[in-house]
């Protein structure tokens, strides 16, 4: 299952959702609860922001890897090819 976590509201997301053309779900943490307790916040411009990373959480909830500052092009290729390395290994 892919989650995206982001800091804005439900309103801001539909449109964004629709613009990007995105097929996953987009939750709204805009108390920044999640993004906090993944240590995943930061400031752009004297806004408060949900940062650019990727958890790869198991099943049992044990988060299995963590991409960085990752770069949407190509990430998702990155992301598979990961999966499909932890599912061999289990």
């Amino acid at each position: 299952m892919i989650l995206g976590v982001s800091v804005d509201d439900v309103n801001s997301h539909k449109s964004f959702c629709a613009k990007e053309g995105l097929n996953f779900k987009l939750l709204a943490d805009s108390n920044h609860a999640v993004v906090q307790k993944y240590g995943s916040i930061m400031e752009y411009n004297g806004m408060t922001l949900a940062a650019r990373n990727t958890f790869l959480i198991d099943p049992t909830g044990m988060i299995r890897k963590v991409y960085l500052k990752v770069d949407p092009q190509g990430h998702s290729t990155e992301v598979l090819a990961d999966l499909q390395q932890l599912q061999t290994t289990k």
